[in-house]
Formats: C-alpha cells, sequence, structure tokens
C-alpha cells in the first residue's frame, strides 16, 4: 500500500529516478533497510513494511518485485 500510493517518501514502483539511486546501494542494502526498518532524508521504511509475520524471503521477493520493475 505504501509504495503504490507514495506514502511517507516510499518509491513508487516503476519510478526510475526515485528507485534509481536506492537500487545503486545493492539489492543487500535494500534487504537489510527492508526488513529491519529504515528512516532516511527521504522518509522511513517500517520494519518488514509493517507486516511483522513476513518471513525475510517474503520480504526480499516484494523488494525485488518492485525494484526489478524500476531499472
Amino acid at each position: 500500500l505504501c509504495h503504490g500510493a507514495g506514502v511517507a517518501g516510499a518509491p513508487k514502483p516503476g519510478d526510475k529516478a526515485d528507485w534509481g539511486p536506492r537500487i545503486a546501494q545493492g539489492k543487500e542494502t535494500l534487504y537489510k533497510h527492508a526488513i529491519e526498518g529504515y528512516t532516511g532524508s527521504k522518509g522511513m521504511m517500517p520494519a518488514r513494511g509493517g507486516g511483522t509475520s513476513l518471513t525475510d524471503d517474503e520480504v526480499k521477493a516484494a523488494v525485488d518485485f518492485m525494484a526489478d520493475q524500476s531499472i
């Protein structure tokens, strides 16, 4: 939901300008921020997107899905 609407600075899937710098950090950094949560100058990402029951692999799959649309 957050990424679809751009809530709290969440980059929308397909927005290459917004995702580009994030993708450039590498997938491991994206995974870490998505799993552990992150607060930066553009907004914040709650740990596991707020879905505490999500596994690491599920979070990584969501990151891959959104990032792959934005390259």
